[in-house]
């Protein structure tokens, strides 16, 4: 009785945690460039539990058509967090600073605290920079820096008229003599191991120590080539959340919840009956 009621205690503390992250993935379903998440469940170990006399020999009533003893498991657990980075939709806003990704697994460089963090909310600012009135950092809401294909900060020329970016991520100023200026390439990988990736807050994404999994950089991170034109200037991607897939995973997960609970509290029931009776 106890066995099982730890069981159903541990189910329910994981249907918690991905109530959490189905709750997450609502939540962030107007966000740009947000990937939403998919918890996995996976069986706890299973126990065999059989009838043993004073010998140690097991007892069986006679020939049956099923395992002898008893099976007894130790409830669920969320064996793994998957982060989609499949592509959102893609919405206009004119804004030349706006730039998104229309290839499934692709990110944008930015530097954070002097290492590269990785993101597709490409809704990035011209600022200022303090120590040169002659240039522009181009950064992200958060101030970060956007880092081009050598991982170093993009600046852009102060007082341009326009800016252009192809498809590859090339970035042209158009100053206001009509020269042309290139201000450097976007950064862009492709993500192989989405499952490293942890995540930072605003859209940012970092990788987990790769040394001490014993994995290399380029088994989970591969530069985007020049050749590829995934880049769309002046358009956000919304977030990739399936809000009615998401919404039916909330209802299945309020039921399950509902139904463990009520076997946790038909157990105590039970256990308490037992104890009147035994006393």
């Amino acid at each position: 009785m106890e066995r099982q009621m730890m069981a159903t205690a541990v189910t329910l503390s994981q249907i918690q945690q991905q109530l959490a992250t189905v709750a997450d993935n609502i939540a962030n379903v107007g966000t740009t460039g947000y990937m939403s998440r998919n918890a996995q469940f996976s069986d706890l170990l299973d126990q065999q539990i059989n009838n043993i006399d004073r010998n140690g020999d097991t007892v069986d009533s006679g020939a049956r058509l099923t395992p002898a003893g008893i099976r007894s498991g130790s409830g669920t657990r969320i064996g793994d967090t998957q982060l989609d980075l499949s592509e959102g939709s893609i919405q206009a806003t004119n804004n030349p600073l706006d730039v998104a990704l229309s290839s499934d697994h692709q990110m944008f460089l930015i530097g954070v605290n002097g290492g590269v963090a990785y993101t597709r909310a490409g809704a990035f600012n011209a600022q200022a920079d303090p120590q040169n009135p002659n240039v522009l950092n181009l950064v992200t809401k958060s101030g970060d820096p956007v880092l081009d294909q050598n991982s170093r900060p993009i600046r852009l020329p102060a007082g341009y008229n326009d800016l252009q970016i192809s498809g590859n991520g090339t970035i042209t100023a158009i100053m206001r003599n009509g020269n042309r200026v290139n201000a450097g390439r976007l950064g862009r990988v492709t993500i192989l191991r989405p499952q490293l990736l942890e995540s930072q807050g605003n859209g940012l994404y970092t990788l987990q120590n790769l040394g001490r999994l014993g994995i290399g950089l380029n088994q989970v991170v591969q530069p985007v080539g020049a050749g590829n034109n995934s880049v769309n200037q002046g358009k956000l991607e919304n977030a990739n959340v399936d809000l009615t897939k998401e919404m039916s995973e909330l209802i299945n997960l309020q039921r399950n919840y509902q139904l463990n609970a009520r076997s946790l509290t038909m157990r105590d029931q039970m256990s308490g009956l037992v104890n009147s009776i035994l006393h």
